[in-house]
């Protein structure tokens, strides 16, 4: 008869038996699980003296409504092969979170190609992902460099630049003093800054030599304060080098406005899907009280949340008054009913209007309160643009 299913934080010889089943089982060598381990809280199944099952948490934040909220990042969660079929997945990730929940998180962010499985536990895609790729002369001509400064390397001024941009999407991550270093050594990144008198745009690329021949060049940061910026970033990338044919924006690198599509001279942009970021609300009330909300607006809603068992819906009020957000239970039914889902894409603004929230499946018996609900997050536009 086996031992019962420990699950348990990871000292140094369960962190190397974690690190060799996430190869086998991943096929390759998971180089996070170095690199992020003086970061991360990393926890592991244990079945009969052997690790079946592992994972990273990091305890971040994220902007929304332009504050940060602490937020739990899962990643590089592997299940040994012989294991897989007994719901051990779920399991290890309801221990994942605890930690992490204990330490104050009250979201969490998670990328993975399970999207059914997660969804099932309550998270959802606030927006689709993508990754970009446009022919190097397709991008000559459609930009034109404005005259802009640009500068090798990091600086603190662009890192100030990063954060600033940030909190003017929801869902950007507060990057952590080691992000850059980290992202650096994996993605073997170089760093541009761009701007006159100050820095206006931060550009971080790679380029890998090509299969065949020529060179890739893939744009892993692109931030810009404004147009112009983005002007004199998309036309030093098309004049960067000779050799690659295309240059290719990882996924969600680029903000989610149009600014290749609005130059372009020929339609050869390409969009490839990528499985999208997915996220969950774990404390609803320390979630809404944290997040940012707008200054001018004035908001009381009734509504119905699925609870977090997936049983029956509890009633809440949310209010927001002079920038700030509360939510509490009350007795009354709600005029607009969310599941646990529908809940985390409202949160991020993933619904841009009431129309959009109705196709998703979000019900409602008032459509005033709807069009309320939606307007109260979706002055900021959701973006993801790190990925773990």
């Amino acid at each position: 008869m086996s031992d019962p299913l420990r699950i348990m934080e990871a000292d140094d010889e369960l962190w190397q038996e974690y690190n060799d089943l996430a190869t086998r089982s991943y096929g390759h060598p998971v180089g996070d699980i170095t690199r992020l381990r003086p970061h991360a809280d990393i926890r592991v199944a244990v079945r009969d003296g052997r690790v079946v099952a592992g994972g990273l948490g990091l305890l971040t934040h994220q902007f929304f409504g332009g504050a940060p909220v602490p937020s739990a990042i899962i990643s590089a969660g592997c299940v040994a092969p012989e294991e897989r079929g007994d719901h051990l997945a779920g399991r290890l990730l309801a221990e994942r979170l605890r930690p992490l929940r204990d330490q104050g998180a009250v979201i969490s962010t998670a990328w993975t190609t399970s999207n059914g499985h997660l969804r099932r536990l309550g998270w959802q895609a606030p927006v689709p992902v993508f990754a970009w790729s446009i022919t190097t002369e397709d991008l000559k001509r459609g930009f034109t460099s404005p005259g802009l400064d640009i500068e090798h390397g990091r600086a603190k001024e662009g890192e100030e630049l990063q954060r600033r941009l940030a909190r003017q999407w929801n869902g950007p991550m507060h990057r952590p003093q080691w992000w850059s270093a980290w992202m650096d050594d994996k993605q073997q990144l170089t760093t541009y800054r761009f701007g006159s008198w100050y820095t206006t745009g931060v550009l971080s690329l790679s380029m890998k030599r090509h299969q065949r021949h020529g060179t890739d060049l893939t744009v892993h940061d692109f931030w810009a304060a404004d147009a112009e910026t983005v002007n004199e970033m998309m036309a030093f990338l098309a004049g960067h080098h000779t050799r690659p044919a295309a240059v290719h924006f990882r996924r969600s690198a680029l903000p989610p406005y149009p600014a290749l599509l609005h130059n372009l001279h020929r339609y050869r942009l390409t969009a490839e899907a990528w499985h999208p970021w997915m996220l969950r609300i774990l404390d609803i009330p320390e979630a809404v009280r944290l997040r940012g909300w707008p200054s001018d607006l004035a908001t009381a809603v009734p509504m119905e949340i699925e609870s977090e068992n997936g049983g029956n819906s509890e009633s809440y009020l949310l209010e927001v008054q002079d920038g700030t957000g509360q939510i509490t239970e009350t007795r009354a039914q709600g005029d607009v009913q969310l599941t646990r889902g529908q809940l985390a894409v409202w949160y991020a603004g993933g619904y841009r209007t009431a129309a959009a929230a109705r196709l998703a499946g979000v019900t409602t018996k008032s459509d005033e309160a709807l069009t309320q609900l939606i307007r109260a997050t979706s002055d900021l536009e959701p973006w993801l643009p790190e990925h773990l």
